[in-house]
């Protein structure tokens, strides 16, 4: 049996975040949330965490997306980075996470098996 890998799901909508959760548990993921970029941080540095997955917008908790994506690859720069937000992408923010996906865009299937695919990169 493979090992579990520990998702950190980022969002400060309770409904999407909760969402997330499940999302990525039925998919045999560990989840740990956070609904701010000091909660997403303290998670980060206290738990092994093999991808992050994070809303670029956190509304007036603490940060935006680029902020703790920039902190989380200071501190371990192998871990991947999934940003998604309503908006298509943001100039310069590829420069900062392994993978952009668009709110639009998104599906169950294609977030999970892309979060997958960032781990299995990083692992290879």
């Amino acid at each position: 049996m493979a090992e579990q890998k520990t998702v950190l799901c980022v969002e400060d909508d309770e409904l999407e975040l909760s969402a997330r959760k499940k999302l990525f548990e039925a998919a045999g993921f560990r989840v740990l949330e956070a609904r701010s970029k000091d909660s997403a941080l303290q998670v980060f540095r206290s738990h092994p965490v093999d991808a992050v997955v994070l809303d670029y917008w956190l509304s007036g908790l603490g940060g935006n997306g680029t902020a703790v994506a920039e902190e989380i690859k200071r501190m371990s720069p192998s871990t991947p980075v999934l940003m998604f937000s309503g908006y298509g992408s943001l100039p310069g923010e590829e420069a900062i996470v392994d993978a952009w996906m668009s709110k639009a865009q998104l599906n169950p299937e294609t977030l999970v098996n892309e979060v997958k695919r960032l781990i299995e990169l990083r692992n290879s």
